[in-house]
């Protein structure tokens, strides 16, 4: 047996838990046009089934505005 076929295998189904949590939580549905959300989303399907135990990721960025 492939140990890495099954860790592939186990690694794809943890995403997709979290992509359907994130898809639940609606993050799909409106527009990312800042750092924060597009992180959140992100971080909401990395952590994939955690999210079902309380987990409820959030990030938080401020990105420097230019100079003018």
């Amino acid at each position: 047996m492939r140990y890495g076929s099954v860790g592939g295998v186990i690694v794809l189904i943890w995403l997709i838990i979290g992509a359907i949590a994130a898809g639940q939580r609606g993050y799909f549905d409106r527009d990312n046009d800042n750092c924060a959300e597009v992180g959140t989303t992100v971080v909401t399907v990395i952590a994939g089934p955690l999210n079902y135990v309380g987990l409820n990721p959030e990030l938080e960025c401020d990105v420097p505005q230019p100079s003018k």
